[in-house]
């Protein structure tokens, strides 16, 4: 249910315009063919006139195009202001005054022929919107309120039931009051939703209201004007012409604003279906045994006199109706349910009384709906209302019901995309990302040849007109004829190495000769001996 009226609904501002922006749409064929003709031919101008006709019915949306009657009472009407032979003057005008012009002709037409309906002499096609509104908005306002009573009535009971419960832990053995819950929170959403579309549709009760006076106001003071004149100033004329088609096409956004109200109510219905099935009434009789249903008003009734004393609290700021101007436009958190009795009892949806006193904390508003609960709520807030993020966090359902979405930064309404800068904190997110562009999207548009200085294009032409007198000559001889450019592929020389057998050596004995009996002895006569002391070479 939440995901369809996200979804679905939009305000009244915002409606309006996507309504203008579609029906532009759905006429910009038909302009353009207008807007784009370049007629000349007799035929072809009266061709241009009937489609001028058409789209002087399509936007304005007083009869069918096809209706020969219509067709007639509009081309009638558009010859008064807009003769055929003015086509001429029409084509020599640009685009944008086209489609200016164009639609000026749609409100006067238009205003004429609202005009002829109110004095009895034409408005053929043109449905009574005022008379249809004055019916249709009671009708819908009634079968709302109906519905909202049904829930209001359901949520009663419901919150009775599980108010028994936390009393009396032997009944919640018997029957699981976690489906209760579920149940109050689905009724409880939808009382919500059934409240802002009866909200608009009082809201487009007093625009037509409204409307309808200065409808009646416009077309009296046309009448006096014309009287029974057979010509009239145009500037007196035209801007009430032009009123009147301003005024009837509010009345047209206001009837099928209205029908998107109640097919979306109507759509609501079905997601209360399982209530029935889940919860039959012999059930919830039996359960209503022995307690007594309070409604919202009640509850609120019970504790109007026990209010907060300031006294008691001297760091935090209370406000009351007497001493708070608005008091009744402050933005209360959990769509003014007690933040207390909800953390406190897992789930029970209270109403907050705010003439107990209104918390604000953090600059934001809380009220509760007895003193005992504001009491134990203001000793420590930052508790209970970790306890309600909590609780939203096992029930999703919670975040849209109690409009918790600031303090779920990444989870915004749908309705609510497009203000994400100015109400909600994006989550950062970063990535590495890259781009490619060509340096020349485009082909190059500069001409080379192109030349600025009148000296130089001065020689260009002396030049010019030199060539002219002369003549090029070519020569072949017997060397030259048979030469013509050659070309050889080689392989390019690279650098090599091999290996060759190592470097090796031997270690051979050194030969020592000694001679001894140099220095003489015992004898005179020296007699020298060579001792040969090299060693064997198998002994190294």
């Amino acid at each position: 249910m939440q995901v369809y009226f996200d979804m679905n609904y939009t305000s009244r501002e915002e409606f309006l315009q996507e309504h203008h922006r579609v029906l532009e749409s759905r006429l910009g064929p038909i302009s353009r063919e207008i807007t784009d003709n370049r007629s000349c031919a007799r035929e072809e101008l009266e061709s241009l006139y009937r489609k001028i006709v058409s789209y002087v019915l399509l936007r304005s949306g007083l009869g069918s195009p096809t209706d020969i009657k219509i067709v007639r009472e509009a081309t009638a009407a558009l010859q008064s202001v807009f003769p055929q032979a003015e086509l001429g003057t029409f084509l020599t005008l640009s685009k944008k005054d086209k489609e200016r012009q164009l639609k000026e002709l749609t409100m006067i037409v238009t205003g004429i022929r609202l005009f002829n309906r109110d004095c009895g002499k034409g408005g053929e096609g043109i449905d009574d919107l005022p008379a249809i509104l004055h019916e249709a908005i009671p009708a819908t306002t009634q079968h709302i309120d109906t519905q909202l009573q049904t829930a209001q009535d359901q949520a009663y009971r419901y919150t009775a039931i599980l108010e028994k419960v936390a009393q009396n832990p032997l009944v919640s053995q018997e029957f699981q009051p976690y489906m209760l819950k579920e149940a109050l929170f689905n009724v409880r959403q939808y009382e919500i939703f059934l409240q802002i579309v009866l909200s608009d549709i009082i809201t487009c009760a007093q625009e037509v209201e409204m409307m309808i006076k200065q409808l009646a106001a416009q077309l009296e003071q046309l009448k006096m004007t014309v009287k029974s004149k057979t010509a009239v100033p145009t500037s007196q004329v035209f801007p009430i012409f032009i009123a009147l088609s301003n005024l009837w096409t509010s009345f047209q956004d206001e009837t099928v604003l209205l029908s998107v109200l109640s097919n979306l109510t109507t759509h609501l219905e079905p997601f209360l279906g399982a209530h029935e099935l889940l919860f039959p009434e012999r059930v919830i009789q039996d359960l209503l045994d022995g307690v007594t249903v309070k409604t919202d008003v009640c509850r609120m009734k019970e504790h109007m006199e026990d209010r907060v004393h300031l006294a008691d609290f001297r760091k935090l700021e209370w406000l009351f109706p007497e001493t708070t101007a608005n008091f009744d436009k402050l933005l209360i958190q959990y769509r003014g349910f007690c933040g207390y009795t909800f953390a406190t009892t897992d789930g029970l949806l209270l109403p907050g009384n705010p003439a107990i006193g209104i918390l604000k904390y953090k600059e934001k508003y809380y009220t509760f709906n007895t003193r005992d609960a504001a009491y134990s709520f203001a000793q420590n807030p930052e508790k209970y209302i970790d306890l309600i993020r909590e609780q939203a966090k096992k029930n999703a359902e919670l975040i849209q019901l109690l409009e918790l979405h600031q303090q779920f930064e990444t989870l915004i309404p749908y309705s609510q995309m497009k203000d994400v800068d100015k109400h909600y904190i994006k989550p950062i997110t970063k990535c590495e990302s890259s781009t490619q562009t060509d340096t020349h999207i485009l082909p190059p548009t500069i001409l080379r040849s192109y030349e600025w200085n009148e000296w130089e294009l001065r020689r260009r032409a002396i030049q010019l007109a030199n060539l002219r007198q002369k003549v090029t000559h070519s020569a072949q001889t017997d060397l030259s004829h048979m030469r013509r450019e050659n070309f050889s592929q080689v392989y390019s020389s690279k650098d090599a190495s091999t290996q060759s057998t190592r470097e090796g050596s031997t270690r051979v004995p050194r030969p020592q000769i000694y001679i001894a009996g140099l220095r003489g002895g015992k004898t005179k006569t020296t007699h020298g001996v060579k001792v040969n002391l090299t060693r064997a070479v198998d002994e190294t």
